[in-house]
């Protein structure tokens, strides 16, 4: 019987030993620039939207896109695209080493700053109140001074960022500004429920809100929600030499 007993026991061990060695090896480690390098392949995630990636016909356009495309002829790389709606979803796919870099508008605040790494300035973009027009809103003119904030509810998808400058907004003006925050509805989904009636009020970066509202007559865009912010995108903190290239790249590309 004890024999027995060993023989079991040394199964068991032998398992855990290799079940220990297959999880080292399937764990997936930080790349920097030089595995990706060896690879041959960079994964990038960027938002399915007006300024991210879309399908216009039979083209794909879109401003991330194209600046991906550039640095994957630049750096002779393979470049993975990956789609992904929300802003917390690509960061967490990042942090997790399914991607390398996050390229879209990333308003950067000190929190996230504390989280990631960021590139040198890509765009200079700001939040603007996206609201309707009074012609499509019973004659109520747009909201134009933040003081008329109060006691509106704002519609965001969950964990915008733009959750904390609302916070902020709300202290400035001194009195509560009710944000719902969406698990569903991304921002241009939101937008279009603002054009619908649906809800009142959302928002969202300039660039893209001009964007859709040059689809959604129905739209305003021109109240802004805060000063002008430094975007760019974002890599581990992990992975210092991929920012320092795609900085180094970033500053040659703006010399052309």
């Amino acid at each position: 019987m004890l024999i027995v007993y060993s023989i079991l026991l040394g199964i068991v061990l032998a398992l855990m030993v290799m079940l220990y060695s297959l999880s080292r090896k399937s764990a997936v480690l930080p790349r920097d620039y030089p595995e990706i390098v060896e690879s041959g392949e960079l994964n990038i995630v960027t938002s399915y939207d007006p300024i991210g990636y879309h399908v216009s016909g039979d083209t794909i356009a879109g401003f991330q896109y194209e600046l991906i495309k550039i640095l994957e002829r630049d750096w002779g790389l393979k470049i993975n695209i990956f789609l992904e709606n929300g802003l917390d979803k690509s960061l967490e796919g990042l942090k997790q080493g399914k991607y390398d870099v996050v390229a879209r508008n990333i308003p950067v605040n000190t929190e996230l700053r504390q989280q990631f790494g960021f590139t040198r300035s890509i765009n200079l973009n700001k939040q603007v109140l996206v609201q309707r027009k009074a012609e499509f809103n019973n004659g109520v003119a747009p909201i134009r001074q933040h003081l008329d904030l109060a006691k509106r509810t704002i519609h965001v998808h969950r964990n915008s960022p733009v959750i904390l400058r609302l916070q902020n907004l709300s202290h400035e003006i001194g009195d509560t500004i009710f944000v719902e925050q969406n698990d569903l509805y991304e921002t241009e989904q939101l937008v279009m429920m603002v054009a619908g009636g649906d809800i009142d009020f959302t928002v969202c970066d300039e660039i893209a809100a001009r964007e859709l509202a040059e689809r959604m007559v129905e739209i305003d865009v021109e109240t802004d929600i805060s000063f002008t912010q430094l975007e760019s995108w974002a890599v581990r903190k992990e992975s210092p030499i991929l920012l320092d290239s795609l900085d180094s790249w970033l500053s040659r590309y703006r010399r052309r």
